[in-house]
């Protein structure tokens, strides 16, 4: 949940009102009131302070149903780890509600450790469509999307324009560009991020999904990575550090040290998500004016992002499960939302924020993001999805590194996926 970061504060007065949120897994003594009262709100590291001052005005309006923020650690394997400790605590757990990474939905909903939600009490059709079904497990709501994400082709507009050349749409582009136009002006050719971590997940997953291929099917139950696809998206990024115009030292990068290496004037491609583009064309930004941003490359055109952000759960022992199913309509309703954009470039889950005149005055990249979500896909579903991710990035690291091809890399993730799905 790296890529959670900004936004900001505002008053909301509710129009719908959620009321009776009780299911079949609660305890007895879930409070008084219909299950309301205080609760703990946990999430990944605050890095921009937004969201404590939402939590403030929502306190203000509801003085017996008050909110405690718990900031867990930035890193999203850390915050797993402390969230899942908690969760396995049962009735002794801190936290109620939790602010989760997409890809954890299936995990948490497939170990009974959050409960599933109505779907009627929240206003989806209202959402991008491929954001609901980063919340859904077995068919059931299990989460509220929060925020989304999909990574951009960030690109030195500057540099592009000079040589009269367009930005790329094809995977071949891309690699022309960064072996002839990137070294004339100093600069290293495409990165992402390559350490083997989360992040190396998506980006490989997003090269297989470009080339037409997919790593899971059937909710984690059947592999299906052995194919001339995931050959195909694998070895694009092996070929770039083979050849050179991915640099080596992009294999350390995570999303902030990429970020940092294109605001440093090191890179003319970076794939990234919007928060980086923000931040390299915020004022005070060396390359304030000269960034671009484009769809994703493949191999015949644009390709397939995957999609970041994160969802709103529930757990399966919150305290008080109708404040908490308030809460998530709180902070999913279109005036939160858009503070979400409007205070830190954070990309909101309702789609009329995406076609509002003002909004893509001041965020240009809007359009651009919408194509990418809607055109985007999500992380292999899994309940053993830490696994998944854990085999796809040490597999997919040895190909960058050459220490395996792109073939027995791929055979190798379907051995070890495979292994994975059967424990």
């Amino acid at each position: 949940m790296r890529w959670t970061h900004a936004a900001g504060r505002g008053l909301l007065v509710l129009v719908v009102v959620l009321t009776g949120y009780v299911t079949s897994g609660a305890r007895a003594d879930e409070g008084t009131a219909g299950g309301r009262g205080p609760l703990t709100l946990a999430t990944a590291g605050d890095l921009t302070g937004y969201l404590g001052p939402l939590l403030q005005d929502w306190n203000r309006t509801h003085p017996g149903e008050k909110v405690t923020l718990v900031e867990l650690p930035d890193s999203a394997d850390e915050t797993r780890a402390q969230m899942i400790t908690d969760l396995r605590g049962g009735s002794r757990g801190r936290f109620d509600v939790l602010n989760i990474d997409v890809a954890w939905t299936s995990e948490f909903a497939a170990a009974g450790w959050i409960r599933p939600l109505p779907r009627d009490r929240f206003p989806l059709g209202t959402f991008l469509p491929p954001v609901v079904g980063t919340a859904t497990y077995d068919g059931r709501l299990y989460a509220v999307p929060y925020v989304t994400n999909a990574g951009l082709l960030l690109y030195r507009k500057d540099v592009l324009a000079e040589e009269g050349v367009p930005p790329p749409r094809t995977w071949a582009e891309l690699e022309r560009v960064s072996q002839t136009v990137a070294p004339e002006h100093g600069l290293d050719g495409y990165a992402g991020q390559f350490l083997p971590y989360e992040g190396l997940t998506v980006n490989a997953a997003e090269a297989v999904y470009s080339a037409g291929g997919t790593i899971l099917g059937d909710e984690g139950e059947r592999v299906t990575v052995n194919s001339h696809a995931a050959r195909e998206g694998i070895g694009f990024l092996a070929r770039g550090v083979r050849e050179g115009w991915i640099p080596r030292q992009a294999l350390t990068y995570k999303e902030e040290e990429s970020k940092q290496a294109f605001l440093d004037g090191r890179l003319l491609f970076l794939r990234n998500w919007p928060y980086a583009y923000a931040a390299a064309s915020a004022a005070g930004s060396p390359l304030a004016g000269k960034v671009g941003a484009v769809p994703l490359p493949g191999p015949d055109g644009p390709g397939t992002s995957v999609l970041g952000g994160s969802n709103l759960a529930v757990s399966s022992h919150a305290r008080h499960p109708d404040t908490a199913a308030r809460l998530l309509a709180y902070l999913t309703s279109e005036p939160v939302q858009r503070q979400v954009l409007t205070r830190g470039a954070l990309p909101p889950v309702r789609a009329a924020l995406y076609e509002d005149p003002e909004l893509v005055r001041d965020f240009p990249y809007l359009p651009t993001l919408r194509a990418s979500v809607l055109a985007a896909a999500p992380r292999p579903k899994s309940p053993r999805y830490d696994q998944v991710s854990l085999v796809v990035q040490a597999v997919v690291h040895d190909a960058m590194t050459g220490r395996e091809s792109a073939g027995g890399a791929v055979r190798r993730l379907a051995r070890e996926l495979a292994a994975t799905s059967s424990r």
